[in-house]
């Protein structure tokens, strides 16, 4: 949404149904598979946990990522306005690294962002839940930016349930489920496919695509792995 308050036509909030569930290749994919649309397309996670420090610059794997993605080069600071060193939940790392996070600030940021490129793709951290302060967490942070939903399902067992359940706190907060992303987490799953057609019976957004597991050691070295999953996903479906 702009400052006018009008909703922008390709910005999207990536959830997941849990963490380590594939939200940054799913995002960077979105964003290769909308820069091929023509879009001027960035990045954004606004709230990163794990950080290492490479030549006096903090560095996120997963911020690296989308900045890779990112067809406009944006600024760190709006990418990621909190980037803190340790990997736990960022409300507890927020509180021992002395971060006070401001859900104004990112919606700030992200308003820069939106004069910069045509679509932003912003990603949550971990869940939909999870706590960012005392008395935020992320879905109060999806609901402050108001952007249209994509849920990245985790294919291993119990993923149906989440998926629902996540489905449904996004609905419960007011926002609209604009598509989700099937990416294979355990390979080995059972009757996949037929969870996948479960999953499509229940929820009221289209299926983007599905992403197999992807050989983190591609034949074609120049191809990130972000780039091959964009191969599997549609964002002509987005609705």
């Amino acid at each position: 949404m702009n400052k006018n308050g009008h909703l922008r036509q390709h910005d999207y909030f990536v959830t997941g149904t849990d963490t380590e569930i594939g939200k940054t290749l799913v995002s960077s994919a979105l964003l290769h598979a909308m820069t091929q649309q023509g879009w001027r397309s960035a990045g954004m996670k606004p709230i990163a946990a794990g950080a290492d420090l490479r030549e006096g610059i903090l560095h996120n794997d997963d911020v690296d990522s989308l900045l890779a993605a990112s067809s406009v080069r944006a600024p760190l600071e709006l990418v990621c306005p909190y980037l803190m060193q340790t990997p736990a939940a960022p409300h507890i790392v927020a509180q021992r690294e002395h971060v006070t996070i401001s859900l104004p600030h990112i919606r700030a940021c992200y308003q820069q962002l939106t004069t910069q490129a045509d679509a932003v793709v912003v990603e949550g951290v971990g869940g939909f839940c999870v706590p960012l302060t005392a008395q935020h967490d992320t879905a109060d942070m999806a609901q402050q930016l108001g952007l249209p939903v994509i849920l990245v399902v985790g294919l291993r067992l119990g993923c149906i349930n989440h998926a629902l359940l996540t489905a449904q706190a996004i609905a419960a907060r007011g926002l609209r489920l604009a598509g989700w992303v099937a990416n294979t987490v355990d390979p080995d799953m059972l009757y996949l496919a037929d969870n996948i057609a479960a999953l499509q019976m229940r929820l009221s957004a289209p299926l983007l695509g599905q992403i197999p597991r992807l050989d983190a050691s591609p034949p074609d070295a120049d191809v990130t792995m972000a780039q091959r999953a964009a191969a599997y996903i549609d964002v002509n479906l987005l609705k």
